[in-house]
């Protein structure tokens, strides 16, 4: 090695050595605590409300400063708790401007460690809606604004990240108990709030699910965050639906599901499609999951200022079956309201005997649908808590297996003298009814059964909300002419028979008073003494 080799190495030590020192020595005499109301009133100025930061720290060799926490005001007509509270708050920073001319130049920011309260009251708005909004007035108030140019104009920032938080999702009523999600990761890259700007984001779900939304979002609307217009991929694994925002818990609705689709936002309309495929679900609080999966291909428009939207399509798939979905809803108040119609035609039975449970329809213990196809048509009003749904239901050769209806239907054979009998199973060519369900109960009327062992039944009833039964039949018996009939004193209208017990163990008996009752018609109708009507219940006239 030469001589002037050993200077430039020494030169060089010299130098990185200086640099050390300079780096170290720097925040000595740099206070940037002096810099803390300036990034204060800067970061209130952008958002419209009170922000404070914590002691500030600078590090060289980052080139950020640091404070040791961070708290953003919530709008007061929603909370006085703060609306963001985080542990560490970084602000990177052009050095050289800030040591020589004790200039802010900020380039990026950091949150990290964030607990975020979103709150949405009845009238759907939501508490950073007004974030920007320098009038200090929510959104609510401020709708019929003319979106004037805010303070904040000319704001931009690098990198905006937010790093490990915690969102917890809630409303103003607090009917429902808050939702907290985890591990909540937002990355925005030359964030402006007069331009669209890329935004990635990932949370994790209760239950162990997660969420990922790649778009872009912007301009910021001046007036109310929430119509911010966005272009976004959203994958969701694993969602548990008792777990989350869209259903609300009490409502019964569980399961697990995952969606792949989009959600685009022009400021006015959001329109959202996709496929969500769902396993072990479960609509009705008393119901059981379904043992098959559900997928719905589904096109919404939701009118954000409304708070209200239109279900386009929604195609629900169980295995070959496919009913359509249509209508609207209205997500003002604490329980959404719907106006929905759900057609269905020539449905396997054999897929959907799976997901019989997930609705709450209970067959005799031990039975199982098996063949044939059904047809449904439904429409549903109300809110969701208080739904009615209101159509009919037709099913098509089919057959309940593990089912002895002649056994149940015994009464019968020593009423009739004839042995009534399926076998293990029933054999079903049609059935049709009327259907009404609410909270109170199912309600079927015009119930047309034809059973190619027995005969028909006709009637109408109630299922009870704990599946007990109430029905009042005419069995009209296949080989039991109308002749008996009469005798019997149901005219040739058949044999009346109360159906009760319950969906799981139902019973089938006889209607004696109805027999009487019929029996006296016919014999006053026909200018006859009562006295056969002793003969009938076995006694000797007097």
């Amino acid at each position: 090695m030469t001589i002037s080799q050993n200077k430039i190495l020494k030169i060089a030590g010299i130098v990185v050595a200086a640099l050390i020192v300079i780096a170290v020595a720097i925040p000595l005499f740099v206070n940037v605590n002096n810099y803390r109301p300036q990034i204060e009133s800067s970061l209130s100025s952008t958002l419209g409300r009170p922000v404070k930061v914590g002691n500030l720290s600078l590090s060289i060799l980052t080139g950020s400063l640091e404070a040791d926490q961070l708290s953003i005001a919530d709008d007061p007509k929603f909370s006085s708790s703060p609306f963001i509270q985080a542990k560490t708050l970084k602000v990177g920073v052009e050095l050289l401007p800030l040591i020589f001319s004790k200039s802010l130049d900020v380039t990026h920011l950091k949150i990290e460690q964030p607990q975020i309260s979103l709150l949405r009251d009845r009238d759907g708005i939501w508490n950073f809606s007004s974030l920007g909004n320098h009038a200090g007035q929510s959104a609510a108030t401020q709708n019929t604004s003319t979106g004037a140019p805010s303070a904040n104009a000319n704001i931009s920032v690098d990198k905006l990240d937010v790093t490990d938080g915690t969102v917890t999702l809630g409303s103003t009523t607090g009917k429902r108990k808050p939702i907290v999600y985890d591990k909540v990761t937002v990355a925005m890259r030359n964030f402006s709030f007069t331009s669209s700007f890329p935004v990635t984001a990932s949370i994790e779900l209760p239950g162990g699910g997660s969420v990922k939304v790649a778009g872009t979002a912007g301009p910021i609307n001046s007036t109310d965050t929430s119509l911010t217009p966005v272009q976004a991929k959203v994958t969701l694994r694993k969602l548990d639906l008792s777990q989350s925002a869209l259903v609300d818990p009490s409502l019964g609705a569980a399961g697990s599901a995952d969606f792949d689709g989009s959600v685009t936002s022009d400021g006015n309309i959001a329109k959202a499609n996709g496929t969500l495929k769902a396993t072990s679900l479960k609509i009705v609080p008393k119901g059981s999951p379904a043992t098959v999966p559900v997928q719905v291909v589904f096109s919404v428009e939701h009118d954000l200022k409304q708070v209200s939207g239109k279900v386009l399509q929604a195609d629900v798939t169980i295995g070959k079956a496919l009913a359509k979905l249509t209508g609207t809803y209205d997500m003002h108040g604490e329980t959404t309201a719907i106006h929905t119609k759900l057609v269905g035609q020539g449905m396997p039975v054999d897929d959907l005997e799976g997901v019989l449970p997930a609705v709450g329809v209970v067959l005799p213990s031990g039975s199982k649908l098996k063949g044939g196809t059904v047809s449904v048509e439904l429409d549903s009003n109300g809110p969701l808590d208080k739904l009615v749904s209101t159509g009919w239901v037709k099913m098509s050769n089919s057959e309940l297996t593990g089912f002895n209806l002649g056994s149940k239907l015994s009464a019968l054979s020593s009423l009739t003298g004839k042995q009534v009998g399926t076998g293990n199973d029933t054999k079903i060519e049609n059935l049709s009814s009327d259907v009404r369900n609410s909270n109170d109960g199912t309600r079927l009327d015009k119930i047309d059964v034809v059973l190619p062992s027995l005969g028909t039944m006709t009637g109408a009833g109630t299922i009870s909300p704990s599946n007990a039964l109430d029905f009042k039949m005419i069995a009209n018996l296949s080989g039991v002419g109308a002749g008996l009939s009469k005798t019997l004193g149901a005219g040739s209208g058949g044999i009346p028979v109360d159906v009760g017990g319950t969906t799981s163990n139902p019973t089938f008996l006889p209607d004696m008073k109805g027999v009487a009752s019929g029996k006296v018609k016919e014999l006053v109708k026909g200018g006859k003494s009562l006295g056969g009507l002793g003969g009938l219940l076995g006694k000797k006239p007097n």
